[in-house]
């Protein structure tokens, strides 16, 4: 994978991860610089970049729509099922990165859509199975091993573009 592909991958993910209050905006606006060194450039990314900590806040809701179209990536409204799955499959790549451990992950993921979002269920149950651990027959390595093999095939799910579709002004 390219650097460019890593960064608009890390761009979608954040956006998707912010969309569902995983992450802050001055995050998205670190993943938007981040793009910008990887070499990805047009209008949209480097306004959304050159914003402060301060505009964050303000400013990423107006301008990331617009950023990741430019690129070609995709902006899923704000509590949309393809928003959580985004999320989800966002949640397991930093799973699989090293960010956190299995365990964070089904939490997390179980916290956030409980047992609604078919494409996460098993991870929720995962979650469930870590909370009776020590009453059933099954070990935390052998739990964390299911839910790395879950963060697998959800990660492996649609990658993004990684060259912007307009051209730099």
């Amino acid at each position: 994978m390219t650097s460019t592909e890593a960064a608009a991958i890390a761009l979608q993910d954040h956006a998707a991860l912010w969309s569902t209050g995983e992450v802050r905006a001055s995050e998205v606006v670190d993943a938007a610089c981040d793009a910008l060194v990887a070499g990805l450039d047009t209008p949209g990314l480097r306004i959304l970049a050159a914003c402060t900590r301060a505009e964050a806040d303000y400013d990423v809701h107006d301008l990331l729509p617009s950023a990741l179209d430019e690129l070609g990536l995709t902006f899923h409204p704000i509590a949309s099922r393809a928003g959580q799955e985004a999320t989800a499959r966002a949640l397991a790549r930093r799973m699989l990165a090293g960010e956190l451990t299995p365990r964070e992950l089904t939490f997390r993921i179980h916290q956030r859509f409980g047992h609604e979002l078919p494409l996460t269920e098993r991870l929720a149950e995962l979650d469930d199975e870590y909370d009776v651990l020590e009453y059933g027959d099954r070990t935390a390595a052998q739990v964390d091993a299911e839910v790395t093999a879950e963060a697998r095939r959800l990660a492996a799910h649609p990658r993004v573009p990684a060259e912007p579709t307009d051209t730099p002004s």
